[in-house]
């Protein structure tokens, strides 16, 4: 093809669904591009980055209106052929812009145009001529240097700077010295995590263990996705590392999927304790060129593990072997912002183009992955029992229905803790509220602190004197008087992490507490430090929300109380029972994970709740036997397919007028087999000064639901509202609220 015939079709991050088509730049050989490259274009009037999809002779518009490309940024596809293929599918399937697809897909410096060089760091080795001198005379008159090399000696792998950090700065003058005299060389190697030098031996396995293991080993090179459904406790880790450890010795790289950054710590000591191999790491809580030198040493095949969030599952690999999805139940593997991907979904999808294993791993399985073990989609591979000598806990319900209760906590509830910290043991105490208290209130004329963006209360946070809006995230100073009456007396109402902590403190003085919740993890460092805590036993009591009820191994906790029972059971979204029971098991399975028994207390007001009786008396899996049944009754996910059209302005008339229009014009395309429901407020209707409306779109087979999207997305654009609101396409929504 021709220079003057060729034109770029280019991936621009627009809300707009279709490709865009410029000329080559003027010094670039068209013949050498490849799909996948990026280049500097014109748009508007402003420059931005864009990622070539193909190159054609047939332009879209007409040709004298192109305008060429500025500049080509790589010689080489950043994406390789597979991941391109899965970003077109992604767009297709989601019904989401092609350009801010692709963006997605992308780290932040790359889309802002930043070369794709990976940063390496220095690494020291002992030479042959090191090993022969005699440190004891060297020290008299340069003793740094006798120094590093009695380190260098005793390093099987040599050191990085990162071990030397303790030293103080001359180090650096010494090694250079050691580099000039040949006792020491220097290279250069991937600015990676790296296991240790001497890994350790995993545990015997069980039998269920040994026969995962098997099994998955069996099919390494094949796509078969398993879902490796383990009590806690049971070593589903374990299985994991023994998956990995086949795949590294076949030369491919291991793609490890976790909800939440709070996991990402812990599960990167476990790996590097058992893999003296290089790690890559992916998570929000990198800077942009961290999060770049990880993306690139992974595309590279320089990283042999990657362990990331949810967009890690976009990082290209020169060599995949598996892809694991920890907490696969987990519903922040699903973005809610943008382009709304499932991680979990496309991790499959990915696995089945490359051809290679995946893992779905959960004590506390979603209803989509039982449904798709029960359909034959996945293999099953169970692990009914913890592993080596730990006993799953007793788990019982407390009636506390005319108790007296203190900051949530009831009489009983308090005697236990003091039972088991008297033992010399730790306890954990579970509320998925955070703050001092939910609600601050007048007692004179009943004002409640409301949020003034959102259709909310202010959550009163003690510590820093503040209300926080836990939706839109305003807060301002806890006011000295009430501001309609006058009065001085402002109650809390309701308990948070903050202020069961300070009741705690009170009832148990000499006992360390360790609170873990968003505001007390907020900088860096500082989960780890209280983790850290924890394991040396340092702190006895503890609260938390979530990040305290996933993944985490407490040898020494043996009583788990969860204090309020009761907050999934009335929930307006479909999914609160089934999110709800996942919470408890996984709050459960923090008890006994050691030789200690383990006790679990559940204080609720609805004791003779039936589905709350089952899920104690028999477990997770009954709960999800009558829960499906609930939802193929109801006809809901997973025997139905749903996706959400939301929409949002300043004023409320503008997005229920959009909806409605997006409803007729649906019903003109033909919505054969799909049910429309709203347009309607969203639960909470206002959120960050923004109304917010929605409709639902619901179909027996996806099939029929697709083919209308695929039809009715685009044309959404041309409706006479669409200018005055803020609109979003979720396909397969976790969430309807």
């Amino acid at each position: 093809m021709s220079k003057s015939e060729s034109v770029l079709r280019i991936a621009i991050p627009s809300p707009l669904y279709s490709s865009f088509d410029y000329l080559p730049p003027a010094d670039v050989d068209v013949s050498k591009l490849k799909p996948g490259v990026r280049l500097r274009l014109p748009f508007g009037r402003s420059q931005t980055i864009g990622i070539l999809l193909e190159t054609s002779r047939t332009p879209q518009v007409e040709r004298h209106k192109l305008k060429p490309a500025l500049e080509l940024l790589d010689h080489e596809p950043l994406l390789p052929k597979e991941l391109l293929k899965l970003l077109h599918w992604v767009s297709d399937y989601y019904h989401h812009p092609i350009g801010e697809t692709f963006a997605t897909a992308l780290p932040v410096a790359l889309r802002q145009g930043e070369a794709a060089s990976a940063k390496h760091r220095s690494l020291w080795r002992i030479t042959p001529a090191g090993r022969e001198v005699d440190t004891g005379p060297l020290a008299k008159r340069a003793k740094r240097q006798a120094d590093l090399l009695d380190r260098l000696r005793a390093s099987q792998n040599g050191l990085t700077a990162d071990k030397l950090k303790e030293l103080p700065r001359n180090w650096i003058d010494a090694m250079a010295s050691l580099v000039k005299k040949g006792w020491v060389e220097m290279e250069q190697i991937p600015a990676l995590e790296y296991g240790h030098e001497q890994p350790e031996q995993g545990p015997e396995l069980n039998e269920a263990q040994h026969n995962a293991v098997e099994r998955i080993q069996n099919c390494i090179g094949l796509f078969s996705p398993f879902l490796l459904d383990g009590v806690t406790g049971s070593g589903k880790t374990e299985i994991y590392l023994r998956s990995i450890d086949t795949v590294l010795n076949a030369g491919q790289q291991a793609l490890v999927l976790v909800p939440e950054i709070t996991l990402t710590p812990q599960l990167v000591e476990r790996f590097k304790r058992r893999f003296n191999t290089p790690m890559a790491v992916l998570h929000s809580g990198l800077n942009d060129r961290e999060r770049l030198n990880a993306w690139l040493l992974a595309r590279n095949g320089e990283a042999s593990i990657i362990i990331g969030t949810r967009s890690a599952v976009f990082t290209p690999l020169q060599n995949p072997g598996i892809i694991i999805i920890d907490e696969e139940h987990d519903p922040s593997f699903k973005q809610q912002s943008g382009l709304r991907y499932s991680a979990r979904d496309l991790a499959v999808v990915r696995a089945q183009r490359l051809d290679i294993p995946v893992i779905l791993g959960s004590a506390t399985p979603s209803l989509e992955s039982l449904l798709n073990v029960e359909q034959g989609r996945y293999q099953h591979l169970h692990l009914p029992q913890r592993a080596g000598n730990a006993k799953p806990p007793k788990v019982e319900l407390l009636d506390v229905r005319n108790q007296h209760m203190e900051e949530q906590l009831s009489a009983p509830m308090l005697q236990l803790i003091q039972t088991h910290l008297d033992k010399g043991n730790q306890v954990l105490l579970f509320l998925n509220r955070r703050g001092f208290s939910p609600t601050l209130i007048c007692h004179e004329c009943g004002w409640v602190a409301h949020c003034r963006r959102c259709d909310t209360h202010m959550t009163l946070h003690m510590h820093k004197r503040q209300l926080r809006c836990h939706h839109c995230g305003s807060q301002r100073p806890v006011p000295q008087q009430c501001p309609d009456c006058g009065s001085a007396d402002l109650r809390p109402l309701g308990s948070g992490t903050e202020r069961i902590e300070t009741a705690l403190a009170q009832h148990f003085p000499d006992s360390a507490i360790s609170r873990i919740d968003r505001d007390s993890t907020r900088n860096k460092g500082s989960l780890e430090a209280i983790l850290a805590d924890i394991n040396r036993g340092d702190s006895r009591l503890l609260i938390g929300t979530q990040m305290l009820a996933k993944g985490h191994h407490f040898p020494n906790v043996t009583l788990v109380g969860i204090l309020d029972g009761d907050q999934g059971l009335f929930g307006v979204d479909f999914r609160a029972g089934e999110r709800m029971a996942q919470l408890i098991i996984q709050v459960a399975g923090r008890a006994g994970r050691a030789d200690k028994p383990g006790r679990v207390v559940i204080q609720t007001h609805h004791p003779d709740n039936p589905m709350l009786q089952l899920l104690c008396q028999q477990g997770y899996h009954a709960y999800a036997k009558a829960a499906q049944s609930e939802r193929q009754l109801a006809a809901l996910p997973p025997y139905a397919h749903m996706a959400l059209l939301r929409a949002e302005a300043s004023q409320s008339l503008p997005p229920e007028s959009f909806l409605e229009q997006a409803k007729q014009l649906a019903q003109q395309l033909g919505a054969t087999g799909i049910d429309l429901y709203g347009p309607m407020p969203a639960v909470m209707e206002k959120r960050a000064g923004k109304y917010r409306y929605q409709l639902l779109l619901q179909a027996e087979k996806r099939s029929d639901l697709h083919r209308l999207l695929k039809q009715w997305t685009p044309k959404l654009q041309t409706l006479p509202e669409v200018r005055k609101v803020r609109w979003s396409l979720d396909v397969d929504p976790v969430d309807l609220i």
